[in-house]
């Protein structure tokens, strides 16, 4: 299975979101999206925009100051 990878760190929010939306949108269903930001929000947002969309969150983690997760499309 395909996985995409977005680097956003340096990108205020909602920016990242919003390049995870262009990106899903180019993606097959059960493919994965891995994320990487370092805005403080970006956990809340993926977990929001999760939910807006109907996509798995499989996990969110801390690395240093930037958050990197993965999501099913």
């Amino acid at each position: 299975m395909a996985t995409k990878t977005i680097d956003a760190k340096g990108l205020p929010c909602p920016q990242p979101a919003l390049k995870m939306t262009v990106e899903a949108l180019s993606m097959k269903p059960g493919e994965i999206l891995e994320a990487v930001a370092d805005c403080p929000s970006f956990e809340t947002d993926v977990r929001g925009w999760c939910q807006r969309t109907k996509k798995t969150l499989l996990w969110i983690k801390s690395e240093g100051a930037a958050k990197r997760c993965q999501v099913r499309i």
